[in-house]
């Protein structure tokens, strides 16, 4: 069971975002082995199999529970600490507690919704391509930032940050969408970094260095609407 499951993520069909970096690798590697030469050939089927292993979208299976925050990527947590959310999303200045999840090159790189919700804004902002997994490239690196309210009224926001590799960010939700827990909402090409920033009164039940499988593993429990004028 164990080998099947490792078969079906390893070869589960590519996102999208994919294909035409896929196509263009079995292009080369066509026209290369017809006409100019096999080294080519090689190159081009080499990054198209990379291409399909970098864009796999397996199916995920939330847990069939509410009020769950979930992991949005896959990766391994490299910070847990309280932090301002990115000021763009006009979430204020109170310190929550903020979960960052580093992807490298061999993760599944496709987004997935922390929790049930509607989105209330979405801020781009342009900027460096430091190294995903320095606790700087929060606040330097390019990044999408969404805000989401949750059923009782709290924000939550997970933010797509771009790494030293990785420079296109893709996002397929739009303000104004309603949104659930697991769902997929967009990819980042070639090693990136995603956090989340808790609902003020929200603990994190993870720690650093946990690996974390997007839409499935848990990140915190939604409690009661508490005071939110400290981390708890």
């Amino acid at each position: 069971m164990a080998i099947g499951r490792s078969l079906r993520l390893v070869l589960a069909l590519p996102h999208p975002a994919g294909r035409p970096f896929i196509i263009g690798g079995a292009a080369v590697a066509v026209i290369g082995g017809l006409w100019l030469g096999a080294w080519l050939f090689w190159l081009g089927a080499i990054f198209a199999l990379f291409c399909l292993y970098f864009f796999r979208d397996p199916t995920r299976i939330p847990p069939n529970r509410e009020k769950l925050v979930l992991a949005p990527a896959d990766g391994h947590v490299v910070s847990v600490m309280p932090a301002v959310p990115p000021a763009e999303l006009g979430l204020g200045e109170a310190p929550r507690w903020r979960v960052a999840i580093f992807l490298s090159v061999l993760d599944v790189h496709v987004n997935r919704v922390p929790a049930d919700g509607t989105v209330t804004r979405i801020a781009y902002r342009h900027g460096a391509y430091l190294n995903a997994s320095l606790d700087k490239a929060s606040e330097e690196n390019e990044r999408n930032a969404i805000a989401l309210r949750l059923p009782d009224g709290r924000d939550l926001a997970v933010v797509q940050i771009a790494g030293l590799i990785a420079r296109r960010i893709l996002c397929d939700i739009r303000e104004g969408d309603i949104v659930q827990a697991g769902d997929r909402f967009g990819i980042i090409r070639f090693g990136s970094r995603t956090d989340v920033y808790l609902p003020e009164g929200v603990r994190p039940l993870v720690a650093e260095g946990q690996t974390m499988i997007g839409g499935e593993t848990v990140l915190a429990e939604l409690g009661p609407v508490r005071d939110a004028g400290s981390l708890p």
